[in-house]
């Protein structure tokens, strides 16, 4: 018998609270949700209840709230952030709760306001939520990310359907992508999950120096931080709860060395970032640091992404995904960065995992960076990866040894 709509949301709503958040039995959630995502997020209250949450609060969003202020509020005032809603999530974790924050919102939301505007909110917001950040860096508490569709992206990616055709043709991709359109959803999540981990264990186990990345106009070395640790699927709190950060996931990740990228790098896919589509990005990196950064569409906003503090100008994350990955066989661009990266291997611009060296969880700022780490306001992550990238892992002792081959695993 075939799902209904109902079916499939329920099954989506039971996997990012017990594949996603592995909610424990007492513990709150917090719920982070724009208000045209209601129908789902009322589903995930329930599922939340259901798996033994205590008390679950939702924060809502709402994209032309956002708009209006970045239009019509007076210059001087984007240093002035909602404390409250940063002050909730990190109430929350404190508390030793979970958050799950449903991320859904019009790519183009913010294409024609000023992009300074848009970078000094977004400055002051991320240094008052470094506390917060720090958490989900380390991964001290349950957290998860999902999405669901909206008028003004479902019309994004599906422009040649009517409003109402482009959000249902948008659950439907949704729906496969996180296989909540499966009867067996969690059972599949629980094969797919122990398949990435092999795989990380794996490239763990190599401890490459570097891996060198080539095709499509990319030639780029990342080197990787001393004792590297692969992510991937997965992952623990210390207090013992298995949670899953991302639904859909398809990645293996690592953390570059912060002084060893070299060479150039051409972005495969475009990126939203902060309501503004970045495209055609080709970036120059010498000694692990940006020197040369340009864009066909959207230049003026990823220069001001890179100048967000010293880490902006280095790498935090190397990501591997094969190119036969459910995404990226779909054909869809989803401009939303939780189902692109997953679509194509990625690099991220910012803030390294204190997770992937090992010990980097309790090593001070100084140790971390020793090791190669990198700290840093932001992390965006952007797409390299294609059919015709090839990756190599470079030895310790200088050898090379083939990892993907036009854009699949060979190991």
């Amino acid at each position: 018998m075939a799902l209904t709509f109902e079916d499939k949301l329920r099954n989506y709503a039971r996997l990012a609270v017990r594949v996603g958040l592995g909610i424990r039995e007492g513990q709150r959630v917090l719920v982070q949700a724009p208000v045209d995502t209601a129908q789902l997020a009322r589903a995930v209250v329930r599922e939340a209840y259901a798996a033994g949450a205590s008390f679950v609060d939702v924060r809502w969003d709402d994209d032309d709230v956002q708009l209006a202020r970045f239009e019509l509020a007076p210059e001087g005032s984007f240093e002035q952030i909602s404390r409250w809603r940063v002050d909730a999530e990190i109430e929350t974790a404190e508390a030793g709760g979970a958050v799950i924050a449903i991320r859904a919102t019009n790519p183009n939301l913010l294409g024609n306001v000023d992009a300074q505007r848009v970078a000094t909110h977004q400055r002051t917001l991320a240094a008052y939520r470094k506390p917060y950040t720090a958490q989900v860096m380390t991964n001290r508490l349950n957290w998860n990310l999902i999405s669901a569709p909206i008028p003004g992206w479902a019309a994004l990616m599906f422009p040649d359907a009517s409003a109402q055709e482009a959000v249902e043709k948008q659950w439907d991709a949704i729906f496969a992508a996180t296989r909540a359109d499966q009867p067996d959803a969690v059972e599949q999540w629980e094969t797919h999950l122990a398949n990435l981990k092999r795989r990380r264990d794996l490239l763990t186990g190599k401890q490459y120096a570097a891996l060198h990345f080539q095709g499509g106009g990319t030639d780029l070395t990342v080197g990787l931080a001393d004792n590297h640790v692969w992510g991937g699927g997965a992952a623990d709190t210390p207090g013992g709860i298995t949670f899953t950060a991302n639904i859909p996931t398809e990645e293996v990740w690592t953390a570059p060395h912060r002084e060893r990228v070299d060479g150039v790098v051409v972005s495969t896919k475009p990126l939203s970032y902060n309501g503004v589509l970045i495209d055609g990005i080709r970036i120059e990196f010498e000694g692990g640091r940006v020197t040369k950064a340009s864009a066909s569409q959207g230049e003026d906003t990823l220069q001001k992404m890179i100048d967000t503090d010293e880490g902006s100008h280095r790498l935090g994350e190397v990501a591997l995904v094969p190119h036969s990955s459910p995404i990226s066989r779909s054909g869809l661009f989803f401009f939303n960065t939780l189902y692109d990266e997953n679509a194509a291997s990625h690099i991220a611009i910012g803030s390294a995992y204190r997770f992937n060296v090992r010990g980097g969880v309790d090593m001070s700022l100084e140790e971390f960076n020793a090791a190669g780490g990198n700290d840093s306001l932001t992390h965006v992550d952007w797409m390299i990866g294609s059919s015709e990238m090839n990756v190599d892992g470079l030895t310790p002792d200088g050898s090379r040894e083939p990892v993907m081959r036009n854009g699949e695993f060979v190991i």
